[in-house]
């Protein structure tokens, strides 16, 4: 029967008798899996953490050795950054947000102020020139200043 509407059900389809098996075979079970011996993981273990730590330490000694000091001091900055917004939002979580303008406020400055510190770090690192040929390091930050100045202008009157 075909359908003929949307509103009206379709007829159940005709269910068949799957066709009966004549012959059966005996499938054999699965060998057993063979533990492995603790010693081999404890071993693995050990050395994955000590590849972390190796990963970890030439990162760092990287880090310090080939980054600017300009770059630092920004990354120290969205670091506070970062910590203040958490701050704020275990606050609110912790003690409540009655004034939640003044929180929303805060918050907001907080992760715009992250924002475009990022932009600033990308815009001023050196391995990036490439992609901004005509900005230099001096055109970013006072494109940086300008924007931070207006985002604390819009938080403030936010706040009232």
């Amino acid at each position: 029967m075909a359908k003929k509407n949307a509103r009206e059900p379709a007829a159940p389809p005709v269910a068949t008798a799957p066709p009966l098996a004549t012959t059966t075979t005996a499938v054999p079970p699965p060998a057993p899996a063979q533990p492995k011996p603790a010693a081999g993981i404890a071993a693995l273990k050990s050395t994955g953490s000590a590849n972390w730590d190796q990963v970890l330490g030439n990162i760092y000694t990287y880090y310090t050795k080939e980054t600017p000091q300009r770059t630092k001091l920004i990354d120290v900055f969205l670091a506070f950054l970062a910590a203040v917004g958490a701050l704020q939002f275990v606050y609110c979580v912790l003690a409540g947000n009655y004034p939640f303008n003044a929180f929303l406020s805060g918050f907001c400055a907080t992760v715009g102020q992250f924002v475009l510190t990022i932009s600033l770090r990308i815009q001023s690192t050196e391995a990036n020139k490439t992609e901004f040929p005509s900005v230099s390091p001096e055109r970013a930050f006072a494109d940086y200043v300008f924007c931070s100045l207006i985002l604390h202008f819009f938080c403030v009157n936010f706040i009232n």
